[in-house]
This record gives C-alpha cells, sequence and structure tokens, in this order.
C-alpha cells in the first residue's frame, strides 16, 4: 500500500538536508562543545553556525537564540521564566484560550501560585482580537502570550499589532512560533516580541530540537540547573547531531519559503474546494481568517473525527483529529470550543500538507475521504432506521 503523510503539523519528516547534515556530524563530530581542545572545538563551530541559521530564520541576532529541546520546553521556559521576574508577582499575565498545552499548562501553575492568568477567548473564525488582548493586559500586566499561528486551524494572529503596543506599554511579551517558523516569513524585530518559541520537527529538524528567542539584554530566569550553556539560560551539553539538522532545516525552509508556501496553499485550496463540492455539510473551521498555508481543519457532518482518523489509515493516509490526542485517548478540542464551535469539535479533522505533498496525493486524500464518508453516513443510516423500527 503506498501511504500519504498529511499531518505534517503533528510532525514534518526530516528533510534530506537535514539528514545529512546529521550523519555529517555523527561521523566527524566527536567533542563535547564545551571542551577546549579541537575536537570541541569542530563541535562548537559547527553548533554557533547552526544557530546562525535559526537566527536567520527568524531574522534575530545569533547570540539571541537559546537551543533547547523544542516547542514545549521553550514554552515552559518563557512561562515559567517570566514568572520568575519581580514584575510577575505585581502583574495579572494575559494569553489566549487557543494556546498549546505547553502554555496553557504553566499558566495554569501560575494560578496555583496567586498569579492572576486572564485567558482571551477567539472569534468563530479562530482570531484573537488585538483589541481584547490589549485591553485584557491594559498598563499594568507583567507578561502576555500569544501564539502566531495556531496549530489546529492554521489561523494567524495578530502577534505584530499586539507586540508594538505592548512594547509601548513595557510590557513583557512571549510569542510561540512554533506552527509558523519555516512556512510563512518571519522577522522578530517586526513582531515586536521579547521571547519567541521555535520547534524544530515542524519544518524539518529531527525531534527533541527546538529553540527560544530571547531579545538581547532581557533576564531570563533559567528553570534548570547545571552548567552554563547557553548562556546560562539552559544548561546541558548539547546535541550537536541534532543541532546540525536544525540548522540545515532551517536554512532549507528559508530557501523554500516563498515558492513553498505558495503551492502549499494552492493545494490547500483545491483540497478545500473539492471536499465542499463532494461533501455537503462540509465546513472549513477558521477559513474566512488569514492562515498558515499548509493547514486545513475539515468539520464533517454526522461522522466523529476520531472514526475518520482511523479509517484513513486503514486507508494508508495519516490526518490527525481535531480533538488533542494524549496517551491513545480522544479529547475534544479547545481551540474549536473556545472558537464556540463545540458541535465541530467531535466531528473534525486535521490536514496539513508539507513540502513534499503533490498534488496526486491531495487528489487521492479526497477521492478517499468521500467514500470513506459515505460509507460511514451510510452505517449511520441504516442503524437510525434499524433504531426506529
Amino acid at each position: 500500500m503506498s501511504r500519504i503523510y498529511l499531518d505534517h503539523n503533528a510532525t514534518s519528516p526530516l528533510r534530506p538536508e537535514a539528514r545529512e547534515a546529521m550523519s555529517r556530524a555523527l561521523e566527524t563530530t566527536a567533542g563535547n562543545p564545551s571542551s577546549l581542545h579541537a575536537w570541541g572545538r569542530a563541535a562548537r563551530l559547527l553548533v554557533e553556525s547552526s544557530r546562525q541559521e535559526v537566527a536567520r530564520l527568524v531574522g534575530s541576532l545569533p547570540e539571541e537564540i537559546v537551543l533547547t529541546s523544542g516547542g514545549t520546553e521553550s514554552n515552559n521556559l518563557s512561562v515559567y521564566g517570566a514568572a520568575g521576574r519581580p514584575a510577575a508577582a505585581a502583574g495579572r499575565v494575559v494569553t489566549s484560550a487557543i494556546e498549546h498545552p505547553s502554555v496553557l499548562g504553566p499558566m495554569e501553575d501560575l494560578e496555583h501560585c496567586g498569579i492572576e492568568v486572564a485567558r482571551v477567548r477567539p472569534t468563530r473564525d479562530g482570531v484573537v482580537e488585538a483589541e481584547a488582548i490589549l485591553e485584557s493586559a491594559g498598563g499594568h500586566a507583567a507578561f502576555v502570550s500569544l501564539m502566531l499561528a495556531n496549530n489546529e486551524v492554521g489561523t494567524l494572529q495578530p502577534v505584530a499589532q499586539v507586540g508594538r503596543e505592548l512594547r509601548r506599554r513595557g510590557i513583557l511579551f512571549h510569542c510561540d512560533a512554533s506552527q509558523a517558523a519555516g512556512k510563512v516569513p518571519i522577522d522578530v524585530r517586526e513582531l515586536c516580541c521579547d521571547l519567541m518559541t521555535i520547534a524544530g520537527h515542524k519544518f524539518g529538524a529531527p525531534q527533541g530540537v527546538g529553540a527560544l528567542y530571547v531579545r538581547r539584554g532581557l533576564a531570563l530566569r533559567p528553570h534548570l540547573r547545571g552548567g552554563g550553556q547557553e548562556l546560562n539560560r539552559r544548561p546541558g551539553t548539547e546535541n550537536v547531531a541534532a543541532i546540525a539538522g536544525f540548522g540545515a532545516a532551517a536554512a532549507a525552509a528559508a530557501r523554500d519559503i516563498g515558492d513553498g508556501a505558495r503551492r502549499q496553499a494552492d493545494l490547500r485550496d483545491r483540497l478545500e474546494d473539492e471536499v465542499l463540492r463532494r461533501l455537503p455539510g462540509t465546513r472549513v473551521n477558521g477559513r474566512t481568517a488569514p492562515r498558515v498555508p499548509n493547514t486545513s481543519s475539515l468539520a464533517i457532518e454526522e461522522v466523529s473525527g476520531e472514526s475518520l482518523v482511523i479509517a484513513l489509515d486503514l486507508e494508508g493516509i495519516a490526518v490527525s483529529a481535531g480533538s488533542a490526542c494524549s496517551a491513545g485517548t480522544i479529547r475534544k478540542s479547545h481551540v474549536l470550543e473556545a472558537m464556540g464551535l463545540e458541535r465541530e469539535s467531535g466531528t473534525s479533522i486535521r490536514v496539513s500538507l508539507g513540502p513534499s505533498t503533490t498534488r496526486e496525493e491531495v487528489e487521492t486524500f479526497v477521492e478517499t475521504l468521500e467514500r470513506v464518508v459515505d460509507r460511514a453516513r451510510s452505517v449511520a443510516a441504516r442503524l437510525t432506521a434499524r433504531g426506529g423500527a
């Protein structure tokens, strides 16, 4: 069976450039980057050249990039690090109701410590309005965290507008760009954020490596203690091979971001148009809002998202449920519920394309989805008729 992978928002397969860079690093780089000898210096050179590529991808200085294990660690470091600042105890913290659990979870911890946390809900199209965030922040908030692109519906948030005003007010601002970096152009200066999360495996780097942009001059309390790596912000011996793959993937993503984004947006639009034409009662969640080019959230009447994911997998196609999966269980999507789409939260699937996705794969997906949905609806209709007999 030829398999089709349409779950790039969960993780995007390793780019060839990243695989090659990792292989070279594993074969030729044996030293600890903190060591002074030649082996250590070679490893340090590789780490720093990769850091430069990541910085170039988001428009920052290399020394503003803190290398981490991925998006979850970067988000935790941002929230807990900001909470450790003296101003945090005196002011509220503001975020949105559609953030990733690696932001929302630490926010709950802050509440348990007595810090007030406000969660701003989005509109029905999945956008958190800038005015709502700024009104909630007021002039005395200690910290604001807002994602750049939502991981479930792909909607882009007004980060630059929020960032400019928060900078004027002197309020610390974190942006989770895990689902945007490598997919849309990013310039941290234009976004006016003080902290920004980057997840490498979302754009073809290996899993287990990411970064946190920390604006130059910003003091951030680390939540790990150990050596002095990463300017004392993230101790621990660096994973040189993974970092090499991260840098190579960042360089490839930066090179392809224009043409690649346009190609994926065209494929996504074709996919959505065909699904809406073939399957009456289908809704594209967040379609009226600006989105990253690769993401489509489809709510299909009368069929559960979980059953569609399983049925499509049996047909050789990988997508994910609109709800979040954790340890083999399915929960309703907090994102769709926050958007006011409670019914859709149980019937939605997320289709996320990548650099390797072809038009033929999209066409096969649409045809297979139509067949699977028709079969599921037919079974449901027979069961309903039998129950009413």
